[in-house]
């Protein structure tokens, strides 16, 4: 089952989530996965009033569209969450001319390229080329690029609302006020978080201590200064966001445009990422839409998780290449491990979030890229050496693909 209860919200600026799928690759062909009670695929849920109720997109979009701000959700490797996303941009970009789309997944020091982009300057590779797209995010870029073509065909300006994964980290390690001005890309000092929003920062900093290790350690603490910088981490990264919103926003005289975000659900959840750093930033007239599985507990879609959501149905698919199960990261030191998911082939082959990847089957790493063309390549039934660096120590582990049927 869906679980939107479970927070993924790593500090850091770009992810590569390379899920484990066992049962894509299983001989049999899999049970259609249980709808939820409450949700009907493929239909909006809107969310605005003191009891949930199923809508359209004829009654949901038309009611929004006169915001400032929409903010469109996702889970970043999900296919049918950019579609989603693609159709709700088309349907609000025929109902306001002045739309605008901003993008989590560009640093700020690319929107030269992105406006070069939407010039029509550039062709599809120039432009994933020029914006460094495997080392700022990761994701694959077919995910991506129908959104990418539609702001370009439609001369909609597309906007970089991210900052450099650098200086995320560097406030995860050490906290904002170690970080100086200079290095911090203008990005102002933060709301504070709502204390439910630390609540689920919490419980995602005290599984990051589990998958590395630490729970062999003393209890992890709120008190904690890791902890604490975790949340500087998170909360200065939402702000860095709202404040790019804000300012393309206010950008140019006269009407507002319609500002659209594309951003990962962690981000925006019952208004405490994003939205709350819009709001302390003056900006109110905010709507916030996420996609959500068909089979998603009905007790976590209650008023509040967002203005509507849409429930994306099952789809049938084919066996897929094997995943290793990890979000990455690049540094000067080398591919750092994020994330672990739950149940993954990296999980199952000992391998911890904080771990540094040094060689893959003998040969040095370097690049989160080459880690990707690694397991992409690997075939079914095949054992991958993986030598990792954690903490002091080296470790010698081995992945384990299953086989085909």
């Amino acid at each position: 089952m869906h679980s939107l209860s479970r927070t993924v919200l790593g500090p850091l600026a770009a992810w590569l989530l390379l899920q484990a799928a066992p049962s894509a690759i299983a001989a049999e062909p899999a049970l259609p996965p249980v709808t939820s009670a409450c949700l009907k695929p493929g239909n909006w849920t809107w969310l605005g009033d003191v009891t949930p109720r199923q809508a359209t997109a004829q009654s949901v979009l038309p009611r929004l569209a006169e915001r400032d701000v929409i903010l469109l959700g996702e889970q970043h490797d999900k296919t049918d969450d950019h579609r989603w996303q693609l159709q709700t941009i088309a349907a609000l970009a025929a109902m306001r001319t002045d739309i605008v789309i901003g993008f989590e997944a560009f640093p700020r020091r690319v929107q030269p390229v992105l406006d070069r982009w939407v010039n029509g300057e550039l062709t599809a590779a120039e432009f994933l080329d020029r914006v460094e797209w495997n080392k700022v995010w990761g994701m694959p870029a077919e995910l991506y690029l129908p959104l990418f073509e539609f702001a370009r065909i439609n001369r909609i300006p597309m906007v970089a609302l991210n900052v450099e994964r650098k200086l995320i980290r560097s406030i995860a390690s050490k906290g904002s006020d170690a970080v100086p001005l200079t290095e911090r890309e203008g990005v102002s000092r933060p709301a504070a978080p709502p204390p439910p929003y630390v609540d689920n920062l919490f419980e995602t900093h005290r599984e990051h201590a589990r998958m590395r290790g630490s729970e062999s350690g003393p209890a992890v603490s709120r008190n904690d200064p890791a902890f604490r910088n975790f949340v500087d981490a998170q909360a200065t990264w939402d702000r860095a966001m709202a404040e790019v919103l804000a300012r393309r926003l206010n950008a140019l005289p006269g009407p507002r445009p319609l500002v659209v975000g594309i951003i990962g659900s962690g981000h925006l959840r019952n208004g405490y990422g994003v939205a709350h750093q819009l709001r302390d930033l003056g900006v109110t007239r905010i709507a916030t839409l996420l996609p959500v599985a068909s089979d998603t507990p009905c007790a976590e879609i209650r008023p509040g998780l967002a203005d509507a959501v849409f429930s994306v149905p099952p789809q049938a698919s084919a066996p897929e290449q094997p995943r290793l199960g990890v979000s990455l990261s690049e540094s000067e030191r080398g591919v750092h491990v994020i994330e672990v998911s739950p149940g993954s082939l990296a999980e199952q082959s000992g391998v911890r979030a904080g771990d540094l990847i040094v060689e893959l089957a003998g040969a040095p790493i370097s690049k989160a890229a080459a880690v990707v063309a690694a397991v992409k390549n690997q075939p079914a039934g095949t054992w991958l050496p993986m030598r990792v660096r954690r903490d002091s120590e080296l470790l010698e582990l081995v992945v384990r693909f299953p086989a085909r049927g």
